[in-house]
């Protein structure tokens, strides 16, 4: 290792990224305490030392549609990022997720011959696998959250390291529910729902008002329901809150909801079943041991494309872990009221014994101290 600090780019582009990168962050933090760490990160990186030279929401699109109407702006950031990078080169630069951001960013890094590192493997074993090519043009190497991503690396000659996933390390194998209910005041007595839209506001705008009609069914039928619905951040906060004030009413009371921000973590131990946005979210799910409903709506174009590219056989990520269809995953105009009630109706009825089972097998094979094989990995592409 040189003797000046060390300097480190790290970009994140969701608050899912962010907290990954916030754990490799704080563990090359805790080996190098002088180490400048810069880029684009949220609110976990900068509270782990990571300096973020722009608004990581600017990043934060989903979609093959919905990105273009954001693209001036992202290729802004892009430019003025580079130039930042080309005036104070870093040692290393990790890109976390976000790939069509990051590699495009980790590609001209890597021209200038600075060693670049792409945490959380692109989706090519589930579609457009010919990405790889430009996987292996644009990184030194990339970390993975799945084994099941190893075999399509080790296809291509592609440097990969599997480091697990650092929710896995931070989650119990066995939540205390009891504990998570006393401390968002939640009775324990009563069944409850956490219900998760999304961190997008994309997301939030589409999910939350087919969820809050759903929530209403679930009252006709389970009148003594209690919901929980954590926000990502203050942004979110707010507009959850005000659609919430708008639209509650005798057969959803204001008050049957508890809304908070961030604490998705709680909401999930605390719940019986959770409604939620598909994405990272039904990971978290699945390490509180909680069975689950997963919803995603795209915008029609994104979706008939996506009928065309995707390969994998599911969506949610603990039917990809299993390969086998674990939980029910509702796109589209199965994302209605009545559908998403009789599935979450199911759930509160049942024994869900061998589905926590499953979900705690699984959980053990990504409890690899995430943070430390990340942050050693990264550390590594430095000392060549």
């Amino acid at each position: 290792m040189p003797d000046k600090p060390l300097r480190i780019g790290v970009v994140a582009g969701e608050p899912s990224g962010d907290v990954l990168a916030a754990g490799m962050i704080a563990e090359i933090k805790r080996q190098h305490p002088d180490a400048i760490i810069e880029g684009i990160g949220g609110a976990n990186m900068q509270a782990a030392g990571c300096h973020s030279l722009f608004d990581m929401e600017t990043l934060s699109v989903m979609g093959l549609v919905e990105v273009l109407s954001h693209l001036p702006a992202i290729l802004k950031v892009k430019k003025a990022l580079l130039a930042h990078f080309e005036q104070f080169p870093p040692d290393v630069f990790v890109g976390v997720d976000a790939p069509d951001f990051n590699l495009r960013v980790e590609k001209a890094l890597k021209a200038k011959g600075i060693p670049t590192v792409h945490y959380v493997s692109p989706t090519v074993w589930a579609w457009r696998e010919k990405r790889i090519h430009k996987i292996k043009a644009a990184v030194n190497r990339v970390l993975g959250l799945f084994p099941f991503e190893q075999a399509v690396y080790d296809k291509y000659d592609v440097p990969y390291t599997f480091v697990g996933h650092t929710m896995a390390d931070a989650v119990a194998l066995v939540p205390d529910q009891v504990k998570a209910r006393a401390l968002l005041h939640l009775d324990d007595s009563k069944p409850v729902l956490a219900v998760l839209p999304g961190s997008r506001r994309g997301e939030v705008a589409t999910l939350l008002p087919v969820f809050v009609e759903t929530m209403k069914c679930i009252r006709q039928r389970q009148a003594d329901c209690q919901f929980v619905i954590p926000a990502v951040n203050e942004h979110r906060l707010s507009e959850i809150d005000s659609f919430l004030n708008a639209h509650c009413d005798d057969s959803l009371p204001r008050e049957s909801i508890t809304l908070l921000q961030g604490q998705s973590r709680d909401a999930m131990i605390a719940s019986d079943t959770i409604l939620l946005a598909s994405g990272t979210a039904t990971l978290e799910a699945m390490l509180c041991k909680r069975p689950m409903v997963a919803a995603y709506e795209l915008a029609p174009m994104t979706y008939r494309m996506m009928q065309w590219l995707y390969k994998a056989p599911y969506f949610a990520l603990p039917n990809l872990l299993a390969n086998q269809r674990l939980i029910p995953e509702l796109l589209q105009d199965e994302v209605n009221p009545q559908n998403l009630c009789d599935h979450v109706m199911h759930y509160l009825q049942s024994d869900n014994t061998d589905l926590i089972r499953i979900f705690t097998d699984i959980h053990s094979t990504l409890k690899c101290d995430a943070d430390k094989v990340s942050a050693e990995a990264v550390l590594g592409e430095i000392r060549g």
